[in-house]
């Protein structure tokens, strides 16, 4: 029986296994006493009885409270979210510029916007346009919340886009030249696209932080699912609950844009391999390039071709 190793450490004998079951034991049952205690504690005052929770059975609690601030999370996230991602695409590719001048400015740009909390820049955004009215009064909160996030994240996925386009070799920047194809070019059309490809996880993560940071707009009085489910607790005096439900429906909404980001990934992959089975399949002899009815392809692996019955 071989032993492996780890990177950081050696695998554990028999005695530091019988250890580390012990420690998890422990650790298990800690971990339920807590929660059996916190349970306890909500019972002994009443936060876990039906009349707490019965409000959410009833149509009215949604409509009145829940459902228009749902409405006003997703309506910024996605104006914002969008925004965000023209802003960090041009900035990004900006900051990859020829011109010298252009490179200082999205930097100066850039660099100040991801240093400035989101709240402040929500507060700053509000009392700017309210001062100058350059949004209608009931705009105003909508207005300045996807201000605040479009400005932090544009800022962030600028970098996340710039990092990404350094990291891909420098044989496709050299070979796109070499066919006379201009640095406008070969960015849009070489570099850009197998950069969102590789950094889509980290833009579908950015995307659930602008979604979870909208809640900030609650200091500036913009009406979203927590202001909502607040204004809810204090109607019907469950508190408990209506946190509970909030952050219920903000998990269902990240894990369902997270399963889309999954899928979106998973798309990009077989498409790419799609577009380089020729190169993949083997010649061959005698008979010339394989077709397509006897070559099997994991469409999820671009690495992995199998040629069927290649005697025939």
């Amino acid at each position: 029986m071989s032993v492996r190793a780890t990177v950081l450490y050696d695998a554990p004998g028999p005695r530091g296994r019988q250890l580390n079951r012990i420690i998890t034991a422990a650790t298990a049952a800690i971990t339920i006493a807590i929660l059996a205690w916190v349970l306890w504690t909500l019972q002994a005052n009443g936060q876990l009885t039906a009349a707490k929770w019965s409000p959410f059975l009833d149509s009215l609690t949604w409509k009145t409270y829940l459902l228009p601030g749902l409405w006003g999370t997703l309506k910024a996230a996605f104006a914002s979210i969008l925004l965000a991602l023209i802003l960090g695409v041009l900035l990004g590719l900006g900051r990859l510029s020829e011109q010298t001048w252009l490179r200082w400015i999205c930097a100066v740009i850039v660099e100040f916007f991801r240093a400035i909390p989101v709240l402040l820049l929500m507060i700053f955004a509000y009392q700017l346009f309210a001062i100058y009215n350059l949004v209608a009064p009931r705009q105003l909160a909508f207005a300045a919340v996807v201000f605040g996030l479009t400005m932090y994240n544009g800022s962030v996925i600028a970098e996340i886009l710039r990092s990404g386009i350094n990291s891909l070799p420098k044989g496709q920047t050299e070979a796109a030249r070499t066919l006379g194809m201009s640095h406008r070019q070969t960015m849009w059309f070489i570099l850009l696209p197998q950069a969102v490809a590789a950094m889509l996880p980290a833009l579908i993560a950015q995307m659930v932080i602008a979604l979870k940071d909208s809640a900030l707009g609650y200091q500036i009085g913009y009406v979203e699912v927590v202001r909502s489910g607040i204004q809810s607790a204090s109607a019907n005096q469950n508190f408990l609950a209506s946190l509970v439900v909030v952050a219920i429906i903000m998990i269902l909404i990240n894990w369902a844009l997270t399963a889309l980001a999954q899928r979106i990934e998973r798309q990009l992959r077989a498409g790419r391999a799609r577009r380089n089975i020729v190169a993949k399949v083997p010649e061959l002899p005698d008979q010339g390039l394989a077709t397509k009815d006897n070559v099997n392809v994991d469409w999820h692996d671009p690495d992995y071709v199998e040629i069927k019955n290649p005697g025939q």
